[in-house]
């Protein structure tokens, strides 16, 4: 008989690993931005950072692909969770004696994002190693639903703790949650078994088999294009779009902050359901997933009520979950785990190499005159189109089905 999910001690330690480093992020996050408003007084600097902290997590996930099947995930998470701890620690210090500036934030959050590029794909392809196959879709969404909370929880941290100790205090208490998720990834807690890759090759050839494995499963490139269509036409211009919409529209950053919480607690909700209810036609619900959310963000872009589109944004956030969890799952069951790391990093270069992508796309468009809402309306009806067209050709991914 298996034991249940709750009583797993190495996956509740994964759980709250990954539900701290996350809190730890959007801290991060939500504190560079206000401080680099604030205090540097440039929103232009503001993307530059941005931009630095995004790409080259995009860039190394090529590396992160090789490495998350040469060495045990353990010691991936472990090692960068730690060392950006440290990163946030010298930036409280370099904040206390007021010697923070523009170049160090550009440096330092470039080697916070790119540590990202390893940790991802390592705590995803980690899953499978810690429970049954059985329970490793409600393993994802359990550790997705925490995840949508630690982005909505972290932000309510940072707000309330710059309010009463200002931006210094902000970086300390994100660089205690960070090291916290550190110790939980602590390898002997986990109890990771040995490496499942043991093939002697080089890094390019790793890479290349990587490719060549997802390359000859059609559902595995079905899946890719579904979760590209969610991020750039979907997710990703709805991002960038929302704060450009509630300015259009007359309102403050309260607005901003009910439309974002209405995603997120969508999202919440979304993966306690998944993680309740036993999917069996996986393909064709994530596949439904996708074309209800371009369906709710062709509506979105299109009414001018901010009350509205707050339950809007819920809905998206709701029924976008429906279309990566299904996804991920099937994947993680199915795939060799001699291959695994590089399998979920190119999964996860899908996810989220495109969404950088979407909002300069969706800026470049803004800048040179064109409507927001006719851009997202435009974005919507392509991604719809490309759906559409998907749920008609690919009926290997529509008629996939669990095996467990």
């Amino acid at each position: 008989m298996e034991k249940p999910i709750l009583k797993n001690r190495a996956f509740i330690f994964l759980f709250l690993a990954s539900f701290l480093a996350i809190i730890g992020f959007s801290m991060f996050f939500m504190t560079t931005t206000w401080f680099v408003i604030s205090e540097l007084g440039s929103a232009s600097s503001l993307g530059i950072i941005l931009i630095a902290v995004s790409v080259p997590r995009v860039l190394m996930m090529a590396f992160g692909v090789v490495i998350a099947d040469k060495y045990k995930k353990t010691t991936i998470m472990f090692s960068t969770s730690f060392i950006q701890g440290i990163l946030l620690v010298a930036i409280f210090f370099l904040s206390q004696s007021n010697q923070l500036t523009f170049g160090y934030l550009l440096i330092l959050g470039f080697i916070f994002g790119t540590l990202d590029a390893f940790s991802g794909p390592a705590g995803t392809s980690l899953i499978p190693k810690l429970v049954p196959k059985s329970q490793i879709k409600q393993a994802n969404a359990m550790i997705q639903g925490l995840g949508q909370l630690g982005f909505i929880v972290g932000p309510i941290i940072a707000g309330s703790v710059m309010e009463f100790g200002g931006v210094t205090t902000g970086y300390f208490t994100a660089a205690i949650v960070v090291l916290l998720s550190a110790f939980f990834m602590f390898p002997p807690f986990l109890k990771e078994g040995p490496v499942d890759n043991t093939v002697k090759q080089t890094p390019f050839k790793d890479l290349v088999e990587g490719f060549s494995y997802v390359k000859a499963s059609k559902f595995l490139l079905t899946g890719i294009l579904i979760l590209i269509t969610l991020n750039f036409f979907g997710f990703g211009a709805i991002s960038i779009a929302i704060p450009i919409l509630v300015e259009t529209y007359g309102g403050t950053p309260i607005n901003l902050s009910y439309i974002e919480a209405g995603l997120g607690i969508g999202m919440l909700i979304s993966t306690a359901i998944i993680g309740i209810v036993k999917i069996k036609r996986r393909g064709l619900v994530s596949l439904l997933g996708l074309i209800a959310t371009l369906v709710v963000a062709l509506a979105f872009s299109q009414i001018p009520n901010l009350t509205i589109l707050t339950g809007l944004a819920f809905l998206i956030g709701f029924t976008m979950t429906f279309v990566a969890i299904p996804f991920f799952t099937s994947a993680q069951e199915d795939t060799d785990p001699r291959i695994m790391g590089r399998v979920m990093s190119i999964v996860f270069l899908a996810m989220n190499g495109f969404d950088p992508l979407a909002y300069a796309s969706v800026t470049f468009l803004v800048a040179r005159g064109f409507d927001i809402q006719m851009v997202i309306l435009s974005f919507s009806a392509v991604g719809l189109v490309i759906a559409l067209l998907t749920l008609w050709r690919g009926r290997t991914y529509r008629r996939y089905e669990s095996k467990y």
